[in-house]
């Protein structure tokens, strides 16, 4: 006899869904994970902290407003660490209790502490004291997230040079910053400083940001980060970062030195699997910390699954809620469909951009005709009513079967609004349906009708010439 059916490592979105799920079919389950950590790095220090970061900063900079009433205006003219993190704070602490009170209604077990494994089937956990305690499970759900990859060449202070995780930790909004590598969460820091007035400049060792995008949405986020004084410096590496007195300098390969308040290191993710003792339970992770798994999410050991960012691309709260669930219908012997192929992206930079689908660069490549219809908000009566003059959505169209290929939105919105998209691609719909369909005005939804009739102008010229 074990201790428990089901035993999750982890409480961030993957563990927390596999715990539940797992309750819900009426198995006894119990969850570990630290007791300053409940929710996992994403309630803590990830995602819902910079999301409440990036609200903070667009409400107190009036950065929206600034189309109505002025390049002036701002709520607050003196805007300090301690007006955005009274928000951030108020918005974890609730989270962490909805986490807790989801848990307790579902009679998870909680048991605070460390976890590692003993054995393939038993856990051992250190709490506050010394002594380690020792569990047992029939099935184990490895979700213990990510931290920031730190290069050992890098001088880390938490205070001068940092990594995401320090953000929410600073004793003042430096006045310019040096941020190293335009992946997603660099970006979006990027841009919430920049918003903030810090003169920001941007290291990227690669030929542009975001290469997963449609380059047109880049092209146009670029366009806005500049205008806020952001300094791209792309097919540029850092040699080294010296620290000064009053700040630091990023000394670039090719020669540059590059002054700051404050350097903030965006070198990818590390699966949190140091020290988990996988060599007892017959397990290994990968030189980034990720652990291999099958399209179940089991590990070479069968009995014991792994969720979440630990896993590797693509490390979203979206989709590590639903690998949790997943994992846990498996472990418990329950039949459930996989996952839809097709999942949104939402990137909450300042501007917010959100896809879901192809890119124009991918169907080309591939050799797919498509067409594309674009809807720019300053057409749109809600455009002119927010003051977003900017965005716009793009639709990728098939002119041989009229199926949506691909959604881009860029703009007010876009992480809310690209979900209609994803639901006519996922229900196998056309482009016909949004040509068809009323939506309710003045909205931003009316994008989609919008885009849709530009697209089928398009095709129906090709029609004409044709025929």
């Amino acid at each position: 006899m074990t201790d428990f059916d089901l035993l999750v490592l982890g409480s961030g979105p993957g563990g927390q869904r596999a715990a539940i799920a797992a309750a819900k079919l009426g198995r006894k389950v119990a969850i570990v994970d630290r007791r300053d950590m409940l929710g996992g790095v994403c309630i803590n220090t990830g995602t819902i902290p910079s999301k409440t970061l990036r609200e903070a900063v667009l409400y107190l900079t009036g950065l929206n407003q600034r189309e109505l009433y002025g390049q002036s205006y701002r709520v607050k003219d003196d805007i300090t660490v301690a007006d955005l993190g009274m928000r951030t704070r108020h918005v974890i602490g609730r989270e962490i209790d909805t986490v807790r009170s989801q848990l307790a209604r579902n009679r998870v077990t909680v048991i605070p502490g460390h976890g590692r494994f003993l054995a393939p089937d038993t856990i051992g956990i250190t709490g506050a004291g010394d002594r380690e305690q020792k569990v047992t499970a029939d099935r184990i759900v490895i979700a213990t997230g990510t931290r920031p990859a730190r290069p050992d060449t890098v001088d880390f202070d938490d205070r001068t040079i940092i990594d995401s995780d320090g953000i929410i930790n600073m004793d003042r909004i430096p006045e310019t910053m040096v941020v190293v590598g335009a992946g997603v969460i660099g970006i979006e820091y990027a841009s919430m400083f920049a918003a903030l007035g810090t003169k920001v400049t941007v290291v990227e060792r690669r030929e542009r940001m975001l290469e997963f995008c449609d380059l047109e949405i880049v092209e146009a986020l670029k366009y806005h980060l500049r205008d806020l004084a952001v300094t791209f410096r792309f097919r540029e590496s850092v040699a080294s970062v010296e620290r000064m007195p009053k700040g630091a300098i990023t000394v670039l390969e090719s020669g540059k030195r590059i002054p700051a308040d404050t350097v903030m290191y965006s070198a990818g993710r590390h699966g949190m699997t140091d020290d988990l003792g996988l060599e007892a339970a017959g397990l290994t992770a990968d030189h980034r910390g990720r652990i291999k798994v099958d399209s179940d999410y089991r590990t070479e050991v069968p009995h014991i699954y792994a969720v979440g960012d630990v896993i590797g691309f693509p490390s979203l709260a979206a989709t590590s809620m639903e690998q949790g669930r997943l994992a846990a219908h498996h472990a418990c012997g329950e039949a459930v469909s996989g996952m839809n192929e097709i999942q949104p992206i939402g990137i909450y930079t300042i501007p917010e951009i959100s896809f879901v689908g192809r890119t124009e660069d991918d169907l080309t490549e591939a050799k797919i005709p498509f067409e594309v219809g674009v809807s720019r908000y300053r057409e749109l009566a809600r455009g002119q009513i927010i003051g977003d003059s900017y965005g716009m959505l793009k639709l990728l169209v098939s002119p041989e079967d009229r199926r949506l290929l691909g959604v881009h939105v860029f703009g007010t919105g876009a992480t809310e609004l690209v979900h209609i998209g994803q639901t006519v691609m996922g229900c196998g719909g056309t482009v016909d349906y949004l040509v068809n369909a009323v939506f309710n005005y003045p909205t931003l939804a009316e994008s989609y009708k919008v885009a849709a009739l530009d697209a089928m102008n398009k095709m129906r010229h090709i029609e004409r010439l044709s025929g």
